[in-house]
C-alpha cells in the first residue's frame, strides 16, 4: 500500500498510511483527528505544529513526561553498563529492598519483568504451579495483558479473543448501574465469586486465583466500595486458589491512599503485579510474592527474563520511586483527586447526562446515559467529549464495557491548575454537546 499521490508528503496523512502501510491493521490510533506528538514535558505533549497539549490520560509517565530524574538516572547508567540479573549488581537489590518495604511485611520476593502483561503471566504461571489448578476468575470487562494467557483473561480485547474453558467471569462492582447500596453489591458480588468457584470445582478446573485491578479501570473505574474483595479472596483461598492484585493501573500511589490500590480494600494479596508505570515508561514491571509461594517453584521452573530488571531499567525505577517519595505525590493525589472530583460533580448536578461521578486519587470516571434516570449508557456521548476535548488540546479517553465512561487519569504530577484547566474545558464542552 502507497499513500495516494494527492496527499502531501511529509503531511501527517501522509504518515498516517505509511504507518498503516508498515504497522498492519492491529495498531490503533486515539481520536477521531489523531495527533502527531514529537515532546513531552510534565504534563504536556507538543504536536509536530508546536502546540501543546493537557495529558489527563497517560498513567504510564506517572511523574511526568521526559522528567530529568528518568532520562539521566537511565542514560548515566547506559554509559556504565546495562547487563541483566544473573550477574551481581548493587542496584537491582537495593531497589528490590526499597520497594518491597512498600508492601505488607508478608509480600517479600520481587520477580522483575519488561511489562505489565509479562508480569500478569508470571503471577499466573506461580498460582497454576503452586495450587496445581487452572481455573482463574476475572470480571466482565478486564484488561491484565496481551500475552497469549493474559488475552484470555481480557475480555476488553474484545470478542475476537476467545475466553478460554478455564475462566469464569464475575459482573463488575457498578453499584451505579445496579442500583444497590454498598451493602447490597457486598453480597451482589460474593454471590458470583461463590458460583464462579464452584463451576470451576465442578468443571475439574479447581481454582487458581482470581486476578483483580484494583481500580477497576476496565470496567468503568470502580474503587468504591471496598468491603467485598477481602471475603472474596477468602472465598477463593477456601478452595486452595490465590488473590492476585493487579496494581498496572492502580499502583504507584495513584489512588492516593498509600502506594497500592489492595491495601484501601483491606485485603492480604498473595500476588501483587504492576507495569510500566514503575519506570515512568521505561519497560521495566514486576510480580511481588508471598515467599513460600516461590520456595518449589524457583528451583522448579527455569524462568528468567533476560532484560526484566536490567541496570538501566532499574536505575529508571529508583528515580521514580524516590521521586514519589520525595515529591509526596501520594499524598498530593489524594488533595488534588478530591479537588477535581468534587468540580466535576458539581458540573453533574445541573447536567443530567451524567448519570453518576466516582474516582479515587487521580482516577476519574464520569458515566454518561442516555436519559436522565434510565441508566441506559451513552456511549456516544462519551465519544463526543473525549474528541471535543482533544479538540482543544486536553487529552482524556473512555472505559468501561459500553465505554460510556470519561477515563481521567493523569501523570501524578498534575498540578492545581492542571486540575482546573481540565474542569473548565470539560464544562466547555459539556455546554457545547447539549442537543
Amino acid at each position: 500500500m502507497r499513500a495516494s499521490q494527492s496527499v502531501i508528503p511529509g503531511s501527517d496523512e501522509e504518515l498516517m498510511a505509511r504507518r498503516a502501510a508498515s504497522l498492519g491493521p492491529a495498531y490503533r490510533l486515539l481520536y477521531n483527528d489523531p495527533v502527531h506528538f514529537v515532546r513531552g514535558s510534565g504534563v504536556h505533549l507538543y504536536d509536530s505544529a508546536g502546540e501543546e497539549y493537557l495529558d489527563a490520560y497517560n498513567n504510564v509517565p506517572c511523574i511526568g513526561h521526559s522528567h530529568p530524574a528518568v532520562a539521566n538516572a537511565v542514560s548515566e547508567q547506559l554509559r556504565l553498563i546495562n547487563t541483566n540479573t544473573r550477574y551481581l549488581q548493587d542496584g537491582v537489590v537495593d531497589y528490590a529492598e526499597e520497594l518491597l518495604a512498600t508492601f505488607p511485611p508478608e509480600l517479600g520476593n520481587v520477580m522483575f519483568t519488561c511489562t505489565g502483561s509479562e508480569a500478569n503471566d508470571l503471577a499466573v504461571r506461580v498460582a497454576n504451579f503452586v495450587t496445581g489448578n487452572s481455573g482463574l476468575i476475572i470480571t466482565e470487562n478486564a484488561y491484565h495483558g496481551t500475552t497469549a494467557v493474559m488475552a484470555g483473561v481480557s475480555p476488553s480485547l474484545g470478542p475476537g479473543v476467545p475466553r478460554p474453558a478455564n475462566v469464569r467471569l464475575i459482573p463488575a462492582p457498578d453499584r451505579y448501574m445496579l442500583a444497590v447500596s454498598d451493602d447490597e453489591l457486598r453480597e451482589y458480588m460474593l454471590a458470583h465469586v461463590r458460583a464462579a468457584v464452584d463451576d470451576l470445582v465442578a468443571s475439574g478446573y479447581g481454582v487458581s486465583a482470581l486476578i483483580l485491578d484494583t481500580l477497576f479501570s476496565s470496567d468503568g473505574i470502580l474503587p468504591n466500595p471496598v468491603s467485598w474483595i477481602a471475603p472474596a479472596a477468602e472465598i477463593v483461598r477456601g478452595e486452595g486458589g490465590l488473590f492476585i492484585a493487579d496494581e498496572v493501573q492502580a499502583g504507584f500511589g495513584r489512588l492516593g491512599a498509600g502506594m497500592w490500590g489492595f491495601t484501601r480494600h483491606g485485603v492480604s494479596a498473595d500476588i501483587v503485579t504492576m507495569g510500566k508505570s514503575m519506570g515512568n515508561g521505561y519497560p521495566v514491571a514486576a510480580a511481588v510474592f508471598r515467599p513460600e509461594l516461590l520456595e518449589e517453584f524457583g528451583p522448579t521452573v527455569r524462568y528468567f527474563n533476560t532484560f526484566g530488571g536490567s541496570s538501566a531499567a532499574i536505575s529508571a525505577a529508583a528515580a521514580v520511586l524516590h521521586t514519589i517519595k520525595n515529591e509526596d505525590l501520594v499524598a498530593h493525589s489524594k488533595v488534588l483527586g478530591y479537588q477535581i472530583r468534587t468540580e466535576v460533580q458539581s458540573l453533574a448536578s445541573s447536567d443530567p447526562r451524567i448519570g453518576c461521578v466516582r474516582g479515587q486519587g487521580l482516577a476519574l470516571g464520569v458515566a454518561f446515559v442516555s436519559q436522565e434516570g434510565t441508566r441506559v449508557p451513552d456511549p456516544a456521548l462519551a465519544s463526543r467529549v473525549v474528541n471535543a476535548m482533544r479538540e482543544k488540546h486536553v487529552l482524556i479517553s473512555a472505559s468501561g464495557a459500553d465505554g460510556n465512561v470519561l477515563k481521567i487519569r493523569p501523570p501524578l504530577v498534575f498540578g492545581r491548575e492542571d486540575g482546573a484547566r481540565l474542569v473548565e474545558v470539560l464544562a466547555e464542552v459539556l455546554d457545547a454537546t447539549r442537543d
